[in-house]
């Protein structure tokens, strides 16, 4: 992740949404366990990316 280009970035974070509901669909109906696990997994490195495309916000 750390030598991505911003739009590999901006890609990687499309994907990742897609990802999450797609798996979402399949959880509401198997109700998984793991398959929560996944989501949450890839969701927290999409919040990198996110962070890291906006960047740090000071006040």
């Amino acid at each position: 992740m750390s030598n991505m280009s911003t739009s590999d970035r901006v890609s990687a974070s499309r994907e990742a949404k897609l990802l999450v509901l797609s798996i979402n669909e399949i959880y509401k109906k198997s109700k998984d366990p793991k398959l929560m696990d996944v989501m949450k997994l890839i969701t927290l490195k999409k919040r990198k990316i996110d962070k890291r495309l906006k960047g740090l916000i000071t006040t």
